[in-house]
């Protein structure tokens, strides 16, 4: 068994440089839900048409709560620069310029995803398939990004680092294993891989930047698995509440 090391211990080891401490950022991997049983089973086919339309559903609170929490975030940050950085993530979600096509956003793009997989608009939208866990873990985040200083919420956002290998897994394996599903509902996954890529290159610049003692860094590595942990959660939750 591991045993952390106390604060004392911390201040006395030397920071670990910019690239060991990404490798240590990068190695939280391990923990992240790609590797969650139910998203083992999702994506080697083993859900039924009510699982996936129940992980749909309830994701979609997540996925609400995403322009919150980054808007809670910039809210937060002093710098104009940072902040014309910031706001496209909120963009990427809400839609901008006419709100048509690839310009509706990733709210719209899940909405689709749900009408794929048999779920009316009107349905999701009303949040009653979420499961109270899901809420939850959800609003836990909400608030953290709203109450934690700026930086700190920007480094619990590097789950993002992880995340355009969760949505090839599911380009690849979904109109294989659900060709139920209407492939075009699919596109939030396909958009999310280069957005994904360019939010990691600003978040890690935030990180390697602000983190820079031992004790910090080490502060920025729980920050991270406190948001795995609420991703890990939700899908725990996901599973019992599970049609």
């Amino acid at each position: 068994m591991e045993i952390a090391q106390s604060p004392l211990t911390l201040a006395t080891e030397p920071p670990w440089s910019p690239s060991e401490f990404e490798e240590q950022l990068r190695a939280k991997g391990a923990a992240y839900h790609i590797h969650h049983p139910f998203n083992v089973r999702m994506n080697a086919g083993g859900c039924t048409p009510d699982e996936i339309r129940h992980w749909v559903a309830n994701r979609f609170y997540y996925q609400m709560c995403i322009p919150r929490k980054d808007a809670a975030i910039l809210a937060n940050m002093p710098d104009r620069a940072h902040r014309r950085l910031w706001v496209e993530r909120i963009l990427d979600h809400d839609g901008y310029g006419d709100f048509a096509g690839d310009a509706a956003g990733g709210l719209e793009a899940w909405t689709r995803l749900g009408e794929a997989v048999g779920l009316a608009r009107e349905a999701l939208w009303s949040l009653q398939g979420v499961a109270p866990a899901v809420r939850f873990a959800c609003d836990a985040y909400v608030h953290f990004a709203a109450t934690a200083p700026w930086q700190e919420a920007v480094c619990s956002s590097l789950t993002e680092m992880f995340a355009p290998q969760i949505h090839k897994d599911r380009l690849a394996s979904w109109p294989v294993k659900y060709p139920w599903i209407d492939a075009q509902g699919l596109a939030y996954f396909r958009s999310r891989i280069p957005l994904a890529s360019r939010d990691v290159a600003h978040g890690l610049q935030v990180t390697l930047a602000h983190f820079t003692s031992r004790a910090a860094q080490q502060r920025a590595l729980d920050i991270l698995q406190f948001k795995l942990d609420i991703l890990w959660n939700m899908l725990d939750a996901i599973e019992k509440a599970r049609p």
